[in-house]
């Protein structure tokens, strides 16, 4: 039998660095237009308020903004791991918005209603996410329903699902009528916030938690799980060639539920990083958009080549343009008036 050769190291990097330089070549596109349509909005202050503040990200109002980033930081990590892992198993999980929806309530369910501890509430906004992850598998795996179609009709199932329970008709046990929202972490379920170590003070917020770092070690464990496991080989074996993967033995249909279960698991899990850290209240009156950082998660995953470590450096991105435009966006790149 004729020996096989290795491809030499230059070939590996080179093969490995093709997705790194076309994400990056997107990223410069898209702010090479964003800094044209600034332009165009606002000449005077496009370049120095608008340009770039974005290029400074949280450094822009240092320590406050790098506490905020932070805190949108982990929550996409982990939407964009789930729309990563899927992709891994050929799956396409544009239904990480409506498992973040379910993550989200199973977090404050068990943190306002049952005073769950905090690490609790975060085990049951992952189990809420991986139950609505399931469905769409399960779908996909005995009915061969396209997971795009289930996924987007559970991302509003699921919306108006949990704003319904949380309103109760304006007085459900986890609504406060006054804000119109969630009832408060801070003040209401003390024991359910995720520790913050120090970090709420370093960065001068009061939401800035460990959670960054459990993120991180999730997505390092996701990556251990795909590259370094049976479990993982069998999962990228079905999404490259399902036929060739049962042909050799390995049960599709098992890998693409538990696929689907598992990105579930991960976007639940996000919400309740995020909200869990004091990152904001749920507002059941908004009933006419899904959560972001579903979707956004799909940019990180595509910029990430759907790469576990790659997500937690090109979702920068994604975090920094969210806390600008949540909390730092200047008014004075505003539309300019125009002529009369």
């Amino acid at each position: 039998m004729a020996k096989q050769n290795k491809p030499s190291l230059g070939t590996t990097i080179r093969q490995n660095s093709s997705g790194v330089l076309a994400a990056l070549m997107c990223i410069v596109i898209g702010l090479v237009i964003g800094l044209i349509a600034l332009f165009i909005i606002n000449p005077e202050h496009a370049l120095v308020d608008g340009f770039w503040r974005i290029l400074q990200g949280g450094f822009y109002d240092f320590p406050y903004g790098c506490g905020k980033v932070l805190t949108q930081t982990a929550p996409l990590i982990m939407t964009g791991l789930s729309v990563a892992f899927a992709f891994k198993t050929g799956l396409f999980n544009i239904g990480a918005a409506g498992q973040y929806t379910l993550g989200a309530f199973g977090a404050l369910y068990f943190a306002i209603v049952l005073g769950m501890p905090w690490w609790v509430c975060l085990l049951v906004s992952a189990v809420f996410g991986a139950v609505w992850g399931a469905i769409p598998g399960i779908f996909k795996a005995y009915l061969n329903i396209n997971e795009v179609i289930t996924s987007i009709m559970f991302n509003w199932i699921g919306l108006y699902l949990v704003n319904e329970i949380i309103y109760g008709r304006g007085s459900g046990v986890m609504y406060d009528a006054h804000n119109t929202r969630t009832w408060k972490l801070a003040t209401n379920a003390p024991q359910a916030q995720i520790p913050s170590c120090g970090m709420s003070e370093l960065f001068h917020t009061s939401n800035t938690t460990i959670a960054i770092f459990l993120a991180i070690i999730v997505a390092i464990v996701v990556w251990v799980v795909l590259e370094k496991t049976t479990f993982g080989y069998e999962l990228k074996a079905v999404g490259l060639n399902k036929n060739a993967a049962r042909y050799a033995g390995i049960n599709e249909k098992k890998n693409v539920i538990l696929s689907m279960t598992i990105a579930g698991a991960l976007a639940g899990f996000g919400a309740g990083l995020f909200y869990l850290s004091g990152g904001g209240e749920w507002n059941p009156l908004n009933s006419t958009s899904l959560p972001a950082m579903g979707f956004n998660g799909i940019a990180t995953a595509l910029l990430a080549n759907s790469n576990p470590i790659g997500t937690i450096f090109f979702l920068r991105c994604s975090s920094v343009i969210s806390a600008l435009a949540a909390h730092t966006c200047p008014p004075s790149i505003s539309p300019a008036k125009l002529p009369t």
